[in-house]
């Protein structure tokens, strides 16, 4: 799968992400890894329910921007994140 962009704004900071998603992950590693300028700067996994957690933060980014990027990456997978959710409200 190709990575795909996400703009993140927050306090006039703008940031250009690029999110890279891994099915293929396992316990060590993350699903969801996030680049800025081709750098690894942070990951996600989601939990039972397919909500996203912050995984990794190596590039140190604030939290309030990972918690935006998170619901964003969420956002772009209608069909694959929270379908336990979207089910239970059928």
């Amino acid at each position: 799968m190709e990575n795909y962009p996400i703009i993140i704004s927050v306090d006039k900071e703008v940031h250009h992400f690029e999110v890279g998603e891994y099915p293929h992950h396992n316990g060590e590693q993350c699903k969801y890894k996030v680049f800025e300028h081709g750098v690894y700067v942070a990951s996600f996994e989601p939990d039972a329910q397919d909500f996203l957690h912050i995984c990794q933060n190596p590039g140190e980014i604030k939290e309030a921007v990972l918690h935006l990027l998170a619901d964003k990456i969420e956002a772009h997978h209608p069909q694959g994140i929270n379908d336990n959710i979207r089910k239970l409200k059928l």
